[in-house]
C-alpha cells in the first residue's frame, strides 16, 4: 500500500531520518513510537507528501509519491494533524465538507454525492447533533471528531494520524481511537499513527514501530516491541511491563525516578 525505501531526511543541515525502510500493507494499523525528535512526525509528513525525502523514495500503490499530483495523493491519503486551525466561521458540517475538496474546487458547495458522503461521515462519527455548531465553539474532543469525519468524507485508503489524542481527556482519547479502529476493521482503511502513549498504542495498534535517533530500532507486535529492556534503551526510562488485565496486551508501568521513602 505505502512504503519508504532507504529514505533519509534532513531539515537544513540537521539529519532527522537515516535510511528508513518501511512497508505497510493494506488494512494494517501501525503506530510510530519514539522519544521527541526521533522522527515520528517527519515520517507522517513524508508519507503524506508534505515533505520530500533528502534521499530515497516514498511509494504509494506502486507509484513514486513525489511524481503524483497533490489532488491524486489527497484522493487516497488523509491526515489527522496534531492541530487544526479554522480562521473562518465554518460550521462543523462545512468543515467536514472540506474533505471533499480533492474531488472538486476548494470553495465549491459540492454535488449531491458530496453532501451524501459528508452526512454519512458525520453520522458514522456520531456528531450529527453538532453539525450546525460553529467549529471554533466546539470542545477539543468534538473538534477532533469533526476532523476525523472530514478525513472520512475524503474516502481515503490510508489514514495518517499525528498525535490524534494529544491534549484530550481520557474519555475522548478512547472515543477517537475506538472510531479509528472501527474504520480500520469495517472499511479496511490502512492506519499509520504517530503516538506518544505506549499503552494506548498497545491497546489499539497491531504493529508498533519504535524509532530512535531517526532509525528503526524495533518493529513488530506490541508483545515484541514493548519490553522493559527496549524501552530502557530507547527512552532511557526504567519501567515494568505487565499484561493488561482485560486485553492481555503489554501494559507499561513507569517506575519513579527516585525510590520512595521507607
Amino acid at each position: 500500500m505505502i512504503s519508504l525505501r532507504q529514505v533519509s531526511f534532513s531539515y537544513s543541515d540537521t539529519p532527522v531520518l537515516h535510511h528508513i525502510d518501511l512497508v505497510v500493507e493494506k488494512g494494517e494499523m501501525v503506530a510510530l513510537l519514539g522519544p521527541n525528535g526521533s522522527g515520528k512526525t517527519t515520517v507522517i509528513k513524508l508519507l503524506s507528501g508534505v515533505l520530500r525525502p533528502t534521499a530515497g523514495e516514498v511509494h504509494l500503490d506502486g507509484s513514486i509519491l513525489s511524481r503524483l499530483k497533490r489532488r491524486e495523493v489527497a484522493q487516497r491519503v488523509a491526515v489527522v494533524p496534531q492541530q487544526f486551525s479554522m480562521p473562518f466561521a465554518f460550521t462543523l458540517r462545512e468543515v467536514v465538507l472540506l474533505g471533499r475538496t480533492p474531488f472538486h474546487s476548494l470553495f465549491s458547495d459540492g454535488g449531491q454525492r458530496d453532501h451524501r458522503v459528508v452526512q454519512q461521515a458525520i453520522e458514522r462519527i456520531g456528531i450529527a447533533a453538532l453539525k450546525e455548531r460553529f467549529f471554533n465553539e466546539l470542545s477539543g474532543g468534538e473538534r477532533q471528531k469533526a476532523i476525523l469525519a472530514m478525513t472520512l468524507a475524503q474516502e481515503p485508503k490510508i489514514l495518517l494520524l499525528d498525535e490524534p489524542t494529544a491534549h484530550l481527556d481520557i474519555n475522548h482519547q478512547v472515543e477517537i481511537l475506538d472510531l479509528v479502529k472501527r474504520l480500520n476493521r469495517e472499511q479496511g482503511v490502512t492506519v499509520i499513527g504517530a503516538m506518544h502513549d505506549l499503552n494506548m498504542a498497545a491497546l489499539y495498534f497491531d504493529r508498533l514501530l519504535l524509532l530512535k535517533e531517526g532509525r528503526i530500532f524495533a518493529d513488530g507486535t506490541p508483545e515484541k516491541v514493548l519490553t522493559a529492556e527496549t524501552i530502557k534503551e530507547v527512552f532511557s526510562a526504567s519501567v515494568q511491563v505487565t499484561q493488561h488485565p482485560i486485553t492481555k496486551s503489554p501494559h507499561v508501568i513507569i517506575a519513579p525516578g527516585e525510590a520512595p521513602p521507607e
